[in-house]
């Protein structure tokens, strides 16, 4: 998740793996020399509040406080811990953030930087699990989505846009099955995507999302 180009001593050991990529991510965050014109990039919130730089910043329908120079995340109305991996995508969304306005142009996960390449992955930790759960009842994923602050799109039987981070939209599509095809998904994003996340970090943030929709649908 952003940390590819790491030599890892054991593929297999995520959390190593994890642990690396948000130590590099911290220090890329330490090192940004602007940090209030990078906040305004990504739309986050930049404070200083007695004499203590803070980052507040909305993910996922939640808000979390990013205190600087020690780079602690928290949830801003919780107690709760915040997931490694949700702390990673943070702190990339953050540090990469180029502030380009969206086109509302949608692309899909083949046209991202070698996204052919990972989609296999991508299909088996989203769209198959999406499908698995919602492909024969798509109109279930409406009602779903708003759980994470998602609305109703146009598109396919039935389909969804969250906003994963400000600058950062997610569109869920799906078309229930029949007699003769299998239900199909796809999930698309705008054009500017690949301006704030990483290829990698986006196949991360979709399963995320993906699992959030299904424990959703679990508990209703």
């Amino acid at each position: 998740m952003g940390n590819r180009y790491l030599p890892l001593p054991n593929q297999k050991n995520y959390e190593y793996g994890h642990e690396l990529a948000y130590q590099l991510a911290c220090e890329k965050l330490t090192k940004i020399s602007d940090i209030e014109q990078q906040c305004h990039k990504s739309g986050a919130q930049y404070q200083v509040i007695d004499s203590q730089k803070v980052i507040l910043i909305k993910y996922l329908t939640q808000s979390y406080r990013i205190t600087l120079p020690n780079v602690e995340i928290s949830l801003m109305d919780s107690e709760e811990k915040v997931p490694l991996r949700d702390k990673i995508l943070i702190l990339h969304y953050l540090t990469s953030a180029k502030g380009t306005p969206a086109t509302n142009k949608l692309i899909t996960y083949n046209e991202l930087p070698e996204g052919i390449i990972y989609f296999p992955t991508f299909f088996k930790r989203t769209i198959e699990s999406l499908l698995a759960h919602f492909g024969n009842e798509p109109h279930l994923l409406v009602d779903i989505a708003q759980k994470l602050g998602g609305h109703k799109v146009e598109y396919g039987d039935s389909a969804v846009t969250i906003n994963a981070f400000s600058r950062v939209p997610i569109t869920i599509i799906l078309w229930r099955g029949d007699s003769e095809f299998a239900p199909r998904g796809s999930v698309v994003f705008d054009s500017t995507i690949s301006d704030y996340l990483s290829t990698e970090d986006i196949t991360v943030l979709c399963e995320i999302i993906t699992w959030r929709l299904i424990n959703c649908l679990r508990k209703s």
